[in-house]
């Protein structure tokens, strides 16, 4: 029907408008006059027979009528795809005013239709994530700022202490030189505790700009500890501690040396720092599962099970967590956990009983 008035529009157009030419075209293009001339008695009649050219004329509608409806099926597409873009431009801009109130707990998980039950579902995943994230980083903001208030709050007391003591050592000139030396000794722990404190605040800014990465070589894993071992040995001395090294000695791994002697560096520090007086502490290796586990073993005050989840944490320092006035920036353990997974192992602890031990696995063991 569409077509006929097509064709009908097309025609009254070009036979009004344009004074019957496209009358006189179709005329001459598909019509054929066959004449034949009759005499009369007296007149001559002429007869003119018309015949249509069937042929050429199916064939000229049948293009048109192809025209026609490759244009229609042009528009009806253009049409189809202008309304699903809308339908599918208005189902995002619902969807996604959808996800911002879910996302900003305006609205629970069931504001989703039945069909976005998949999306619905992967959100709720993406923001228990997130929210437990959110967490866990005003968690690590919260203990930075109780540490650095620590920090601050401490730098008063050796700052004290060293401005008063060289006071009286100033104002006192005829002081006792045994009285002086006393002083000038107090003053002297009071100013290296004091660097301590500054480089604790050094250390937290540093970490937050600090990228790891590893350099891998073989090392001789029995040589490292027994060298860290000794180096310690000073520390060891003041609080009567001994080192007992239960290694294999023909252990060799791949790794950097420089990132796990800090490792190893900071437990054994740690251990020493929490360990009773007079006691020793034990540091042993065992190879399992194609690695070595190095473990630092140390008889001191039980830490708790709560504690201990968080004791790899950025900014918890093991003073807090045993309760004694000896700590850093608590960053050591945490810098020991991220230099342990770049290696691909793991780092864990356990304590009971007054006993706590440190175990470090190192997955990549080669022959020597």
């Amino acid at each position: 029907m569409t077509v006929i008035l097509v064709c009908y529009g097309l025609f009254y157009y070009f036979d009004n408008v344009w004074n019957g030419m496209f009358v006189e075209w179709f005329e001459n293009r598909f019509i054929e006059y066959n004449e034949e001339w009759c005499c009369g008695v007296n007149t001559s009649v002429c007869y003119v027979t018309r015949v249509v050219k069937w042929g050429e004329l199916k064939n000229f509608i049948l293009g048109i009528a192809i025209v026609i409806g490759v244009i229609l099926m042009t528009i009806a597409m253009i049409y189809s795809n202008l309304v699903i873009k809308a339908k599918t431009k208005k189902k995002l801009s619902d969807l996604s005013e959808m996800i911002k109130r879910y996302m900003s707990e305006e609205q629970s998980v069931d504001l989703f239709p039945v069909e976005y039950s998949e999306i619905s579902t992967q959100l709720a995943e993406l923001k228990m994530k997130l929210q437990k994230h959110e967490q866990l980083l005003k968690e690590e903001v919260s203990r930075k700022n109780d540490l650095v208030a620590y920090l601050a709050h401490d730098l008063k007391t050796p700052l004290t202490s060293v401005i008063g003591y060289l006071s009286l050592i100033n104002e006192a000139k005829d002081m006792p030189t045994d009285m002086q030396e006393k002083y000038i000794d107090i003053t002297l722990r009071k100013a290296l505790r004091l660097e301590e404190l500054i480089n604790e605040f050094f250390e937290i800014t540093r970490y937050n700009m600090m990228q790891i990465t590893v350099e891998e070589e073989k090392i001789d894993l029995s040589y490292m500890l027994y060298q860290m071992a000794d180096e310690f040995y000073p520390q060891l001395q003041k609080k009567g501690n001994t080192v007992k090294l239960n290694v294999d000695e023909n252990v060799f791994i791949v790794g950097d040396p420089n990132k796990l002697a800090r490792v190893f560096n900071n437990i054994l520090k740690n251990a020493i720092a929490y360990s009773y007086n007079e006691t020793t502490i034990e540091i042993f290796t065992k190879l399992i599962d194609g690695g070595v586990e190095i473990g630092f073993f140390n008889k001191g005050k039980t830490i708790s099970k709560e504690k201990l989840k968080t004791i790899f944490d950025k900014f918890v320092r093991l003073d807090q967590v045993r309760g004694t006035s000896t700590g850093g920036a608590g960053l050591g353990l945490a810098i020991a956990r991220e230099i342990v997974n770049l290696h691909g192992g793991n780092i864990k602890a356990t304590s009971e009983n007054e006993e706590t031990t440190f175990l470090v696995f190192i997955p990549r063991v080669v022959e020597n």
